[in-house]
C-alpha cells in the first residue's frame, strides 16, 4: 500500500494565500502637511514636513513561488516567469507527431482551415510515422499511408519513416514501427521539451523529461499551421518510489500498482512525477513503460528527471542542444504517494480494467486461449529480453498460441542478433523458436488496435488472451504451461 500525504488542501493548492490590502497597508502619513495659522492675512504661514518614519519595502507585488517539472516546462513554452495550474496558455511546440490513423484527418484539418497551399509551420518540427494498420491487404489502411506520403512530399517533411514495400518491411530502411518507441530511437524526445502527437501514449516520452501528451487531429492540425496550442497548466501528483527493486519486477508492475492504488480516473488532467531511488535505477526503457501508462490513470502527462541515464541514452541519437528541467524544492503536489519497492509482488491487471489490479499468484488458475508479447508498453528490446529469460528458466514448451511483435525494426533486429545472458550465446528468437512460439512478426502495433481482419493476431472471435502485457507473461509465467 501506498503513503499518501495531501501537500496542500485543494482550496490553497496552487496560489498562495493573499490578504486585500487597503490603505492600512501604508502607514506612512502624507509627504506634506499643512499647519493651521490665524487668519490675518491670505498668505500662508508655514508649510513644514512632518518627521518621516523609516519606510518598508512594498510587499504587494507578485511573489515567484516554486514551480514543478511541468509547469516550468509549460512557462517556458509560454515565454512566461510564472505559471501555476489551472491558467490556460498558448505553449510553443517543439515536436508534433501523426502516423497513419490519425494524420489523414489532422491533414484535411490544416488544409480547410489555413488553405489547400498552405503551408506547415516548421517542417523539420514534424514527424510522419506510419505504424498502426500498416500489414494488411485493407485498401482504406493502405490508403491512409499513401496520404502521409503525398502530404510528406508536398509539404517536404524532413522526418517521415515511410513503408512502401508491405511484403518485406526490411526492404524499406526508413520504416521503423510503433512510434512512440520510434520516437525516443530516432532522437526527437529531449528534456525540456514540448512533444505533441495524435496518440493517447504519447506520454510515453515523458520519460526523457520532456511534457508529452496526446492530442485530437483538430489540435494537430492547428499546431501544423501554427506550432502553438493554447493548453491549461496541469496540477501534479508526486510518486516517490524507493527500496531496490526485486528482479522479478519490472516498471510495468510499479505503473499497475499505482493505477490500482488510485484508480483511472486518479490522475485525471494531472501531471504524474516519478522520482525515488527506485525511479532513478531504471533502464530508458523502463522508464518509458513507466510513463506509457499514465493515460490508463487518467493522467495528463507522466515525467521523469532526467540525469546520467537519460543523456547517455541521448548521446548518440541527437545533436540538438536541450536544457532539462527539475521541479523546484519549494514546488506545490496536489498530492504526494510513498512506495517502498522491495516489499511489492508481481501484478496483473485482469478484465476489463487497467485499475483491477491482482496478485500474479493469485490468477495462477486462470485458463487462456492465446498470449500476445507486443505493443508500445511490452515490444522493447528489453521486454523480449525479458520474456527469453522465462522461456529459458522454464525449458518448457507454449501450451497456446504465442505472438510475438517486435515494436521496431532496431528491436526485431536485437531479438535475432542480441545473446540472452546466461544462455550460452543464445538469442531471444532462438530460444522462443525452442519455445514453439510463432515466428517474430514485422515490426508495427499489430493487434494492440486491432485493426483490419488480416490485421497479425488479432481476435476475430472471442478469446482469453494474455494480451499485450509482457509483464503478465514475466510474472505470471506458469499461465503460459498451462493446459486449456
Amino acid at each position: 500500500m501506498a503513503a499518501c500525504s495531501t501537500v496542500a488542501p485543494p482550496s490553497t493548492s496552487f496560489i498562495s494565500n493573499k490578504k486585500d490590502l487597503g490603505l492600512s497597508a501604508f502607514s506612512s502619513p502624507s509627504p506634506l502637511s499643512s499647519q493651521k495659522c490665524k487668519r490675518t492675512s491670505k498668505t500662508i504661514c508655514s508649510v513644514t514636513a512632518p518627521k518621516q518614519s523609516e519606510r518598508k519595502p512594498a510587499t504587494t507585488g507578485s511573489v515567484k513561488t516554486g514551480m514543478t517539472m511541468t509547469e516550468k516546462i509549460f512557462a517556458r513554452a509560454s515565454e512566461k516567469t510564472q505559471l501555476s495550474p489551472g491558467e490556460n496558455v498558448w505553449v510553443n511546440v517543439d515536436v508534433l507527431m501523426t502516423h497513419d490513423v490519425c494524420g489523414p484527418g489532422s491533414f484535411g484539418i490544416f488544409k480547410k482551415e489555413f488553405g489547400q497551399n498552405a503551408k506547415v509551420w516548421d517542417r523539420e518540427k514534424i514527424v510522419i510515422i506510419p505504424d498502426h494498420y500498416i500489414f494488411t491487404s485493407d485498401e482504406r489502411a493502405n490508403r491512409n499511408v499513401d496520404i502521409l506520403r503525398d502530404f510528406c512530399t508536398e509539404q517536404n517533411i524532413k522526418y517521415f519513416y515511410d513503408i512502401t514495400d508491405l511484403s518485406n518491411f526490411k526492404a524499406n530502411p526508413d520504416y521503423k514501427g510503433v512510434c512512440h518507441v520510434a520516437l525516443a530511437q530516432e532522437g526527437h524526445c529531449r528534456p525540456g521539451e514540448v512533444l505533441l502527437g495524435t496518440d493517447s501514449h504519447t506520454c510515453t516520452a515523458g520519460a526523457f523529461g520532456q511534457f508529452a501528451t496526446g492530442i485530437g487531429n483538430t489540435d494537430a492540425g492547428f499546431v501544423l499551421g501554427t506550432g502553438k496550442l493554447l493548453l491549461k497548466v496541469p496540477p501534479t501528483l508526486r510518486f516517490v518510489m524507493d527500496g531496490e527493486m526485486p528482479d522479478y519486477l519490472l516498471a510495468k508492475d510499479l505503473i499497475l500498482q499505482i493505477i490500482g492504488e488510485i484508480s483511472v480516473s486518479g490522475a485525471t488532467y494531472k501531471a504524474m512525477e516519478f522520482v525515488g531511488s527506485t525511479v532513478e535505477s531504471l533502464s530508458m526503457e523502463e522508464r518509458m513503460t513507466l510513463c506509457n501508462m499514465v493515460v490508463e490513470a487518467g493522467g495528463k502527462n507522466g515525467i521523469v528527471p532526467a540525469d546520467s541515464t537519460t543523456y547517455k541514452y541521448l548521446e548518440d541519437k541527437t545533436s540538438v542542444p536541450y536544457e532539462p528541467v527539475y521541479s523546484d524544492d519549494k514546488a506545490r503536489f496536489l498530492s504526494e504517494y510513498r512506495f517502498d519497492i522491495s516489499k511489492l509482488e508481481p501484478l496483473v491487471a485482469k478484465p476489463h480494467s487497467p485499475d483491477n489490479r491482482a496478485l500474479a499468484r493469485e490468477c495462477k488458475d486462470v485458463k487462456i486461449d492465446r498470449v500476445y508479447i507486443g505493443s508500445c508498453t511490452g515490444g522493447k528490446t528489453e521486454d523480449f529480453m525479458a520474456a527469453a529469460k522465462v522461456f529459458l528458466a522454464s525449458g518448457k514448451k507454449v501450451k497456446v498460441p504465442t505472438f510475438l511483435v517486435p515494436a521496431t525494426q532496431k528491436v526485431w533486429m536485437d531479438v535475432y542478433s542480441l545473446p540472452v545472458p546466461g544462455s550460452g550465446g543464445k538469442t531471444c528468437s532462438q530460444i522462443f523458436e525452442e519455445a514453439g512460439c510463432d515466428t517474430p512478426a514485422s515490426p508495427s502495433c499489430g493487434a494492440c488496435l486491432g485493426g483490419p481482419k488480416d490485421t497479425y493476431a488479432r481476435l476475430n472471435e472471442p478469446k482469453a488472451s494474455l494480451f499485450l502485457n509482457l509483464q503478465h507473461i514475466r510474472n505470471g509465467h506458469t499461465l503460459m504451461f498451462k493446459e486449456k
